[in-house]
């Protein structure tokens, strides 16, 4: 049975763990494949508002089997503490498996994270100071400490040690904070490990092996694709790659193996910390914006920033991922606007552009061309199907999946499972 990605198609934060919730009733895995506890998907169901930062959403369903693929990287803490909220809850947390492969968030990338964030000053990133980037950055530089890695004393502290004698070089001698302790990490993580134990294997042969007998496999993306460290807006990304690509090289399947790429995008636009940003509004109505649709990060707080709908990064999204169709969210916060600005292309020194500019300096100076659609008034959060939806809300959905030159497949009007609408 061929596999279904999702992936984000703005700059995160479009909905995708609603959308992972609704599709996994039909799913037997669910494996999250990249980022790691700076991702923050919230799920409304059964009474429970949960937000989950590392485990899939498909957890919820006691028949899914969760997975945390070989591109994720891990904060032991938080990924027990995670399991721990989920038991307290009644959701069986038995059914996660771990890759081995997995990269470990240690404590020194927690403490370098935020260091260097202060460090930056008004140049920082917005990171999320989760130790996300620097993990990934021992990744690169093969230095990291992977899952695996606990299971063998020896070697982990081989590698702990190596680590500490780097990582304590540049906090004590550039930053001047204390060095970081190997015995105490030391203690923390074998202990961990016990925990972990039950729980890792060999991930790729277990989807492997699920598709290969014909049942249904999800791949769960974070963030989203505008923070691809190569298709983003970089440096204002992520430190991995939450695009289709890198979902089948961290799952280790190939691409004959996937059927169905859904695009998660809001009705709206938002993103997080630094960076352009096109369609941004900064005045009463992109406050608007935010207060109606609760825009802060699920991971920080933050206040998320918010705009317009943007088409010109939607149909990147879609050619870079090869999305078949879009789940759109939040429609319901846009009722009560008399008129609705969608852009559909941008202007940077006196030349119009369709498709995303071809390099950074002209993004920054993009301008939106801006299409007026008619709004409407009614509240969306009682319809259970397309058909009660206003004619001009039916007509916005239309036109954004005719601008993406992708269809909308399904439309969110509000948090809750039933106000998912499958528009066929």
């Amino acid at each position: 049975m061929p596999a279904t990605v999702v992936v984000g198609a703005q700059w995160g934060d479009e909905g995708k763990g609603k959308a992972t919730d609704y599709l996994a009733d039909r799913m037997d895995l669910v494996v999250r494949y990249q980022g790691g506890n700076n991702a923050g998907h919230t799920i409304l169901a059964e009474g429970h508002t949960l937000k989950l930062q590392l485990i899939p959403s498909g957890i919820l369903y006691p028949h899914i089997t969760s997975v945390l693929a070989d591109g994720v990287v891990v904060d032991p803490r938080v990924l027990l503490e995670e399991m721990d909220g989920l038991a307290a809850i009644g959701v069986d947390p038995s059914r996660l498996v771990v890759s081995g492969n997995c990269h470990l968030i240690m404590p020194y990338h927690l403490e370098i994270d935020r260091v260097t964030e202060r460090f930056l000053g008004r140049n920082a990133l917005g990171t999320t100071k989760r130790g996300i980037g620097p993990a990934y950055a021992d990744k690169a530089a093969r230095v990291g400490i992977r899952v695996q890695d606990l299971f063998d004393e020896a070697i982990f502290r081989e590698k702990l040690d190596l680590a500490l004698k780097e990582k304590n070089a540049v906090l004590t001698r550039v930053y001047g904070r204390l060095p970081v302790t190997a015995d105490l990490i030391l203690d923390d993580y074998l202990r961990y490990a016990e925990r972990l134990r039950p729980h890792v294997a060999d991930t790729a042969l277990l989807v492997h092996r699920a598709l290969r007998d014909g049942r249904n496999v999800l791949l769960e993306g974070a963030q989203g694709t505008m923070l691809d460290l190569d298709k983003g807006t970089y440096p204002f990304v992520t430190s991995s790659y939450p695009v289709t690509g890198y979902a089948l090289a961290s799952v280790g399947i190939g691409p004959r193996e996937v059927e169905r790429v859904v695009g998660i995008t809001k009705a709206y636009v938002t993103r997080v910390g630094s960076g352009p940003f096109p369609t941004e509004d900064r005045g009463g109505d992109g406050e608007r914006l935010g207060v109606r649709g609760a825009e802060f990060g699920t991971v920080t707080g933050r206040k998320r920033r918010c705009g317009w709908f943007d088409a010109v990064i939607l149909r990147y999204a879609a050619r870079v991922n090869g999305l078949t169709d879009l789940f759109l969210t939040k429609l319901d916060v846009l009722s009560g606007f008399e008129r609705i600005p969608v852009a559909v292309a941008y202007e940077a020194d006196g030349e119009r552009f369709e498709e995303l500019p071809p390099n950074q300096t002209l993004f920054h100076r993009a301008t939106p061309v801006y299409e007026h659609l008619e709004g409407w008034n009614e509240d969306l959060g009682g319809a259970r199907s397309l058909a009660d939806l206003p004619r001009a809300a039916r007509a916005y959905v239309d036109r954004l999946g005719e601008l993406a030159g992708t269809p909308v497949s399904v439309v969110s009007v509000g948090p809750g499972r039933e106000q998912s609408l499958p528009t066929a």
